[in-house]
C-alpha cells in the first residue's frame, strides 16, 4: 500500500460486485494505489454503504442478483447528495444498448470484464480530477471560477462561440443538473435543451457532459 499518500487525498472508492474475486482483485489494485476501498455485494448493501459513508467513486458491476447496477445507479442520481458521485460500470456486456442504458441510469463511463487493472486505474484517476473540478465550480468557497458570472460567460462565448442559452444550459449541466431539470428551469422543453447539448458537444469537440464541464472549467482557469 502506498502510505506516502493519505487516503483523504486520493479518494474513497466504493466497489460494488456479487463476485467476491473481482472484489478482492479491484480492493487489492485501488489500496495499492493509495485509495480507501469500500465494498458491497449488492445493491442495496451498496444503497446502504453510501449513507454510511459517502464515497467519492463508485465502481458497480451491472448485472448482480436483486437490485441491478442500473436501478442501483438511478437510485444513486435521484438523491440530491449523492447525485454527483461517479459511477462506472463494469460490464461484460458491449453491446451498444446495455452500453445507453448504462449511461441512461446516469453513469459517467464503463469498463468491460474481465478487469484491467490498470484501465481502471487510470479512469478512476481521470474521473476523480474532473469530480474535484466540478466540486470547486459550484463551491464559491473552494475557486472563484464559475459559470455565473459576466467575465466567464464572455471568456465561454469569445473561444468557443457559445450563445447565452447554450452557456446557460452548459452552467447547469456542471451542476449535475439533467436535461429534464434543465428544461424546468429554463423553460424550454426537454428535447430543446438536448439540441442545445448537442451544440455544445460539437462546438467544445466533446462527446459527454462530464467532458463538456471539464473543457469549458479549463478554458476559463
Amino acid at each position: 500500500m502506498n502510505a506516502l499518500i493519505p487516503y483523504a487525498e486520493k479518494g474513497v472508492i466504493l466497489i460494488v460486485d456479487d463476485t467476491p474475486e473481482n472484489l478482492a482483485l479491484l480492493s487489492d489494485a485501488l489500496e495499492d494505489a493509495g485509495y480507501l476501498v469500500l465494498v458491497a455485494l449488492d445493491g442495496i448493501s451498496a444503497l446502504n454503504r453510501i449513507q454510511r459513508r459517502r464515497p467519492d467513486l463508485i465502481l458497480l458491476d451491472a448485472l448482480m442478483p436483486g437490485l441491478d447496477g442500473f436501478e442501483t445507479c438511478r437510485q444513486i442520481k435521484s438523491q440530491p447528495d449523492t447525485a454527483a458521485i461517479p459511477v462506472l460500470f463494469m460490464t461484460a456486456l458491449t453491446d451498444s444498448e446495455h452500453v445507453v442504458k448504462g449511461f441512461e441510469a446516469g453513469a459517467i463511463d464503463y469498463v468491460t470484464k474481465p478487469i484491467e487493472c490498470n484501465e481502471v486505474l487510470a479512469r478512476v484517476a481521470s474521473h476523480l480530477r474532473t469530480a474535484r473540478i466540478l466540486q470547486s465550480a459550484r463551491n464559491p468557497s473552494l475557486s472563484s471560477t464559475g459559470f455565473d458570472n459576466k467575465p466567464a460567460n464572455e471568456k465561454l462565448s469569445a473561444r468557443f462561440k457559445l450563445t447565452e442559452r447554450e452557456i446557460e444550459v452548459l452552467r447547469w449541466v456542471s451542476c449535475g443538473k439533467t436535461n429534464k431539470d434543465i428544461a424546468d428551469i429554463l423553460q424550454l422543453s426537454p428535447r430543446t435543451v438536448n439540441k442545445h447539448l448537442e451544440h455544445i458537444y460539437i462546438k467544445l469537440g466533446v462527446e459527454t457532459r462530464t467532458a463538456a464541464t471539464s473543457v469549458a472549467m479549463a478554458a476559463m482557469v
